[in-house]
């Protein structure tokens, strides 16, 4: 058997709704790191230490058991104590910490030793109750004041941020402590005596309050409330909220480990990922986009995240739809990037945005999550078969393609352009949002205003399922008006964006309406949306496949041939996981089966590496090589959204699955490749239907067969296609 090197980040990171943990290893937070309890983009613990008579502890191994919970194992240094000597590792600390609205945590200390042992435990706690801006950049201004105060009647230690109206306060609440907490120099003390063999135990839990505490204690403000846990494991209300997620999900067999664990963690990572707090009903629901930045309200990860997830269960695509509609631009603001029908890019609560310091109040500087909107509408139609919703999210639709004609094509010339107004806003609003993503092929910036090659593939793709929608509406006009408008926006598309010397897309058109002739993997999305013509689609695959392109463990955002190249940066030369998903469903599309099984299999190799078999954010467009693994990026969001989601969409290619749920159809064109002989779905829901499919391979071929469980649905065998 192979050596295999697990890579994970050298953290352990629990969350559950907005709060989030991130610690070192050893389960203490550093100051002045990125590390931390976090929530609602405040950083209410920004330092914890504990030590045994001022000695710190060793640690001697840590893992986190679930998306929510963790657990450290720390062992004691030589101690020196008035009586005698603690000899080193007679001691065991076990640190279990659970996430729920806050933090509960459980501290043992057991005496393996001989003799009895006296000591004083230590607990440091610090807040700089920091905007998660601040902490990512690593640079922090001091504002407002700060208070602490000891409860010494009910052990509560309470810190208190105010600035102006903006208040936050934690408290750390000890309870079942085996013996009573004080106060000294700032730090919480124990006496802690032990006879052999016995253990020591005490609670504490993370109380994180938006607003101040009274003299009595008493919230003024809402409160991150937390459960009153009593012992190491999630509030039975969460549990049962993920458990629900479970059984309601698409279930998935195979022999081939890869995959299963790659969409078992899925899954798990996409319960994680929920937002409690902006829940509709049970069974709507939205995501955030990733721990430890993207915690929050996001336009275009949120919306990818649901197209993944109809292979799952439509939970995110019903809840996303109905939150970015309730925050649909109304009116003109250039601070904030929005025009009226646009859809957001991001919300954030924090300080910096209570007092408009940034602009995500929220903010709109995305050019695609319009566009993305609309495919995503037609895409849950056709899952569920339910006109209401269409019927329901008109307006918003018909707002959407007001903005895309009115304010997405700036200049008039037919093509969506992006140019931001805001002092603070994104230079690039494509998905490679990061500073210098856009590069001639000499290396030098592009400067907005930018027509991105997938930006029109979207559109294309929008204008066409919206006029399959309007159809079903009866507006059969407004149907027509769009599929021209559609195949006009193609031929143009063609004429523009095609270059005929390099066999492929221009990555976009500058300010001055000329190609930029950069091979990036930004082409692959046209391949999803359908705009290419399949002539040129299959020389775009052909060189998504080149070793400038292909890495081994997926398909790099930019040729090693760049002089930009940087496999370790975010968006130069490294690998995403959702980029390779849309990718791959474009290969699909044009009937490159064996091209997306390949993606497929680089990308959960590639996973295979990754601790857990949780695929990051992004990784290192490094070459497979004998002795060579996956190197995760230093700031990835571990989990993130469309990451988790990947592995949707790449079952989604080599199956062929398409819903036609408005007929009561669903069809197939499955090529298992050799890697993968044999995979089971089980309960996918398709409309009132439920299925469970099995595919194999048998003398090189793929068979399948179906059993409808529930509800009125026909499976057909048909292949993918262009859009005609």
């Amino acid at each position: 058997m192979p050596f295999r090197v697990s890579v994970g980040p050298p953290v352990l990171t629990i969350n559950q709704g907005n709060t989030f943990m991130v610690t070192q290893q050893d389960g203490q937070i550093t100051a002045e790191g990125e590390l931390g309890v976090f929530a609602e983009d405040t950083r209410f613990v920004s330092y914890y230490a504990i030590f045994a008579n001022g000695q710190p502890w060793t640690q001697l191994n840590s893992s986190t058991t679930s998306y929510a919970t963790s657990r450290v194992y720390l062992t004691n240094p030589v101690i020196e104590t008035e009586d005698s000597m603690i000899a080193q590792g007679t001691l065991e600390l076990v640190l279990n910490r659970v996430a729920d609205a806050g933090i509960h945590e459980d501290i043992d200390i057991t005496n393996h030793g001989l003799t009895a042992v006296k000591f004083n435990l230590e607990v440091v706690l610090r807040s700089d109750f920091a905007d998660i801006f601040e902490v990512k950049a690593h640079h922090y201004i001091r504002r407002g004041h700060i208070e602490t105060d000891w409860n010494k009647r009910d052990c509560e230690l309470s810190t208190t941020y105010t600035n102006s109206d903006f208040q936050r306060c934690f408290l750390y609440r000890v309870r079942n402590a085996s013996s009573p907490p004080q106060i000294a120099n700032g730090r919480l003390t124990f006496w802690v005596e032990l006879a052999a063999k016995e253990t020591w135990h005490s609670c504490g839990d993370y109380v994180l309050i938006l607003g101040s505490v009274d003299p009595k204690g008493e919230t003024a403000s809402d409160r991150i409330s937390l459960s009153q846990m009593q012992c190491y494991e999630p509030a039975p209300e969460t549990e049962a909220l993920q458990q629900q997620w479970f059984d309601t999900a698409t279930q998935v067999t195979t022999d081939q480990e890869e995959i299963y664990r790659l969409y078992q963690q899925s899954l798990t990572d996409m319960g994680a990922l929920r937002l409690y707090d902006h829940d509709f009903a049970p069974d709507i629901w939205l995501p955030a986009a990733g721990v430890p930045w993207f915690v929050t309200i996001f336009g275009r990860d949120s919306l990818i995240a649901s197209l993944q997830n109809m292979l799952v269960r439509p939970s995110f695509a019903l809840g996303t739809l109905k939150k970015l509609a309730q925050y649909q631009a109304t009116e003109l603001d250039d601070w904030r990037d929005a025009e009226p029908g646009k859809i957001l890019h991001e919300l954030r609560t924090g300080e910096l945005a209570h007092f408009n310091r940034i602009p995500h109040t929220p903010y709109y500087g995305t050019a695609d999550a319009t566009p993305l909107y609309l495919i995503l509408l037609h895409e849950t139609w056709k899952w569920t078969g339910d006109l209401a919703l269409l019927q329901e999210y008109r307006d918003t639709a018909i707002r959407c393609l007001d903005w895309v004609d009115q304010y997405g094509d700036l200049d008039g010339d037919g093509f969506q352009e992006f140019k931001t107004r805001s002092s603070q806003g994104i230079e690039n609003q494509g998905w490679k949002d990061s500073g210098d993503s856009s590069v001639y092929p000499d290396g030098s910036l592009v400067e907005a205003p930018i027509a991105l090659c997938e930006l029109q593939g979207y559109v294309f793709d929008a204008w066409m399922r919206m006029s399959e929608v309007f159809t079903a509406l009866g507006e059969s006009d407004r149907a027509v008006s769009l599929r021209q408008k559609a195949l006009d926006l193609r031929d143009r598309f063609e004429q523009h964006f095609w270059c005929e010397d390099l066999g492929y897309y221009a990555y976009a058109l500058d300010a001055n309406k000329q190609p930029v002739r950069t091979i990036a993997s930004n082409p692959g999305h046209c391949l999803w949306s359908g705009i290419a013509h399949p002539d040129h689609a299959a020389r775009v695959i052909k060189q998504l496949m080149e070793p400038e392109m292909w890495s081994g463990w997926g398909i790099r955002t930019l040729s090693t041939d760049h002089p930009s190249f940087n496999p370790h940066s975010y968006h130069l030369c490294s690998i995403w996981a959702h980029d390779n998903g849309i990718i791959a469903l474009g290969c699909k599309r044009y009937g490159f089966s064996a091209e997306a099984a390949k993606i497929a299999r680089g990308i959960s190799e590639a996973g295979s590496y990754f601790e857990n078999y949780r695929l990051p954010e992004v990784y290192a467009g490094i070459t497979q090589q004998k002795g060579a693994f996956p190197i995760q990026y230093a700031q990835a969001n571990v989990p993130q959204a469309w990451a988790a989601g990947s592995v949707f969409h790449l079952l989604q290619a080599i199956l062929g699955l398409q819903a036609d749920a408005p007929n009561h159809l669903l069809y197939v064109d499955p090529e298992l490749p050799g890697w993968l002989p044999e995979i089971t779905l089980r309960q996918l829901t398709i409309g009132n239907a439920t299925v469970d499919l099995k595919f194999w391979r048998e003398d090189e071929k793929t068979r399948w067969a179906s059993e409808v469980k529930a509800g009125d649905i026909e499976i057909q065998e048909k292949s993918w296609q262009p859009w005609h």
